[in-house]
């Protein structure tokens, strides 16, 4: 039996196909899985593991999908890894976590900006407000 119509597979072939580079996926904030990961550089700091799961449940409590990288691998690893699967915005929390500093990455952008959590937080709510 064929199927000529465009179904799941094939929608998502299409989305990667338009939406990629040398990193791996970049997932539109529409149909993305995930739209934000929030990455404690090290999870062994407990100072930035804290404020990495606050800001993790400040998105969460805005409806916004989001992953908390909590393994204990490098923070390379993480950040390539989240690159990889596609995930359209990443926060890392680091050295200036007491500060309430963190760096935010959008995936289709190469470079970090550091910012306050607050504005972070604020700027991915408002990107995946204006797609859904």
């Amino acid at each position: 039996m064929g199927s000529y119509g465009i179904g799941l597979n094939r929608t998502i072939q299409a989305i990667i196909e338009q939406y990629n580079d040398e990193d791996g996926i970049i997932w539109p904030d529409s149909v993305a899985p995930y739209n934000a990961v929030v990455v404690p550089v090290s999870a062994a700091n407990e100072v930035q593991f804290a404020f990495a799961e606050q800001i993790y449940n400040k998105l969460a409590d805005a409806g916004i999908d989001t992953l908390l990288d909590d393994r204990d691998e490098r923070a390379g690893v993480k950040f390539k890894d989240a690159d990889l699967i596609g995930i359209p915005h990443r926060i890392n929390v680091g050295r200036r976590a007491a500060e309430g500093v963190v760096e935010y990455k959008p995936r289709k952008e190469k470079q970090a900006c550091e910012m306050t959590a607050d504005e972070a937080v604020r700027r991915i709510a408002d990107s995946v407000r204006k797609t859904k």
